[in-house]
C-alpha cells in the first residue's frame, strides 16, 4: 500500500530532528511512535492545501521497521484501499499531528 520510499512533512521532520537532538531516539522511531498516538486520536483531514514534504526521504522497511505491515493494515482499516501517494500524505499527517 505504502510506497517504498516516502517522506515526512517539512515541519514534522525538523520538530523530530530536534528531537533526536533532545533525547537521541531517531526521527524513524519517533514517527512509528507518533503514528500510533494519532490513530488513537482519530481519522485525520487532508488539508485543501498542498502540504510541504521535508528532504528526508527513506525506506518502508526504515520509517515503519517492524511495525509495517500493521502500519499500512491501521491504514487499510480506517481509510480503505489507498493509492501508494495518498497513503504516504495521510500517514504524514498522522505522524504531525501527534506532535
Amino acid at each position: 500500500m505504502l510506497p517504498n520510499r516516502f517522506a515526512l512533512t517539512q515541519q514534522t521532520e525538523e520538530k523530530l530532528k530536534r528531537e533526536k537532538l533532545r533525547t537521541g531516539v531517531s526521527p524513524n522511531i519517533l514517527a512509528r511512535e507518533l503514528f500510533f498516538r494519532s490513530i488513537e486520536k482519530g481519522l485525520v483531514s487532508e488539508p485543501n492545501n498542498e502540504i510541504t514534504f521535508g528532504k528526508m526521504v527513506l525506506e518502508k522497511t526504515v520509517w515503519l521497521g517492524e511495525l509495517e505491515k500493521i502500519t499500512e493494515e491501521m491504514l487499510k482499516h480506517y481509510y480503505g484501499q489507498l493509492e501508494k501517494n495518498r497513503a504516504a500524505r495521510i500517514w504524514a499527517l498522522h505522524v504531525q499531528s501527534a506532535i
